[in-house]
């Protein structure tokens, strides 16, 4: 029988991609998990592990193959194919090699699946997100990236560590570039509904500070570089997070994500890049970018992301 249901498509059989998968059928949030990879003999073997603890998941169908008709029929495709990052080296470094890989990839997984929602994951998002947009001609809306929704998440379980409270708790974002650049909103932060910036230490608990915040904020820019140092690769928080993406598409959410997408206005003072901040994400994709409180700092800093984007593009011929 074949299998009905949402179906998702991963394309990289890498240790992210396959974290998605497995994190997705973990929580269950499709019948079929497809995963494309021009490995094939890599491809098969994920493929095989994975459907061997089928009979532990809710039911599920798992694909997998080299060609890209495997993604046919998606209602989303999460794109996570790309060069590996190294030890030291910055997420934008990976971008000419990514970029072209982008190029040939993306464009006949689109044939395959053209109504599909598609999450690009692969660093540096922001700008293949932007070469994505471009070599598909797909909307904004349809197309975008991953963002600032794992650095986020990192910000909260820090503030969560840092002030003594559940992380479920905090509600703070990162955005802007997924990289050095970007920057916690500290003005619209809150925890347990008082605001961040008005926050009283419980007894034994330090002060949320400038300087407690300044290291929190350096150590989520550089909690990647240290996982990186230490195994080789992201995969776990940034497969849940993927499979967080994926739930509030197919379950038409209408959930705040701080994903990363086209800024076709001058919110931030720089049109014409893509980068993240707070947005509802439904069943349509990426939708509207919520109006945030921002101080000038703040303001200022967004900006200033954007402008290492845009020159990122410019440097690539985008």
């Amino acid at each position: 029988m074949e299998p009905v249901g949402a179906k998702i498509a991963i394309v990289g059989a890498g240790a992210v991609g396959t974290s998605i998968a497995y994190a997705a059928l973990i929580r269950g949030v499709a019948r079929t998990v497809a995963l494309m990879d021009v490995n094939e003999r890599k491809v098969a073997a994920e493929v095989l592990d994975l459907q061997h603890g089928l009979e532990y998941v809710p039911r599920a169908t798992v694909l997998g193959s080299a060609d890209p008709q495997v993604c046919a029929d998606a209602d989303v495709v999460v794109f996570t194919a790309g060069a590996k990052q190294k030890p030291g080296q910055s997420r934008l470094e990976l971008a000419e090699a990514t970029i072209e890989l982008t190029r040939t990839a993306l464009p006949p997984i689109v044939d395959a699946a053209p109504h599909a929602r598609y999450v690009m994951v692969t660093n540096p998002v922001d700008v293949v997100t932007y070469a994505a947009l471009r070599f598909t001609g797909l909307p904004r809306r349809q197309l975008f990236g991953s963002g600032t929704v794992l650095d986020s998440s990192r910000l909260r379980f820090l503030l969560s560590e840092h002030c003594g409270v559940a992380v479920q708790n905090v509600h703070a974002y990162i955005a802007g570039e997924h990289g050095d650049t970007e920057i916690p909103l500290w003005t619209s932060a809150t925890i347990g509904g008082v605001p961040l910036l008005d926050w009283s230490p419980l007894p034994g608990r330090p002060a949320l500070d400038a300087a407690a915040r300044d290291r929190i904020r350096d150590d989520v820019v550089g909690s990647a570089y240290r996982i990186i140092e230490g195994k080789g690769a992201t995969n776990y928080a940034i497969g849940l997070a993927a499979v967080r993406i994926v739930e509030a598409l197919l379950d038409d959410e209408h959930r705040v994500l701080p994903v990363s997408s086209l800024i076709d206005d001058d919110a931030v003072g720089l049109s014409d890049v893509c980068l993240s901040l707070p947005t509802v994400v439904d069943a349509a994709g990426a939708g509207r970018r919520l109006p945030i409180t921002l101080s000038d700092d703040e303001r200022a800093g967004l900006r200033a992301s954007a402008q290492t984007l845009a020159r990122m593009q410019r440097r690539f011929g985008l």
